[in-house]
């Protein structure tokens, strides 16, 4: 199997059920970023981390292609979103990962400087681009019904990106900086 088409080279792409739309069309842009952010948490695995953070990031970048795969199917004309669903669960799973992982951390009082390791940037980089996606989301959502679910999912997985980074920012013993505000 070849990895080219020659289908999308007019500025077209099928979506799952055939359909072909515009590669500019605001399905793509969110489902697109989801590509991109789940590129970014596999950039965070390359990094020395620990084991059980590893294990979250490959359970998160699999619900990704779950997330990707809803999205870019035409539910006019394929029912692959009941085959793969994003669940409560998924949500639960990042609740509950948050939570451990904030258990560990000092409370947050103030807003932090993202940086200071390339792995905790990483964090705090994948954590914007999941915002940035989370807008296409719901810019797609203001054409096309788009599961709740995943609206969650993906709000909830930018809280879990900023806490990792916060987290991993301890793990290498780094003090995280505190913004000062001009006076």
């Amino acid at each position: 199997m070849k990895v080219y088409t020659k289908t999308g080279d007019k500025g077209t792409t099928a979506l799952i059920g055939g359909t072909r739309v515009a590669k500019n069309n605001v399905r793509l842009e969110a489902y697109g970023g989801v590509d991109e952010l789940n590129s970014h948490l596999g950039m965070i695995r390359s990094y020395p981390i620990d084991g059980e953070s590893v294990k979250q990031l490959i359970e998160i970048q699999n619900v990704l292609f779950v997330v990707g795969a809803n999205l870019a199917t035409d539910t006019t004309v394929s029912n692959m979103q009941k085959k793969l669903p994003c669940t409560d669960e998924d949500v639960a799973f990042l609740e509950r990962a948050i939570d451990k992982i904030d258990e560990e951390l000092p409370p947050l009082q103030y807003f932090v400087l993202p940086g200071g390791r390339p792995e905790v940037s990483a964090c705090h980089i994948a954590r914007t681009v999941c915002r940035r996606v989370e807008r296409r989301i719901i810019d797609m959502s203001e054409e096309i019904e788009v599961e709740d679910v995943i609206v969650r999912y993906v709000n909830r997985l930018s809280d879990y990106l900023f806490v990792l980074g916060r987290k991993l920012a301890k793990d290498c013993g780094l003090e995280e900086v505190k913004w000062v505000p001009r006076s």
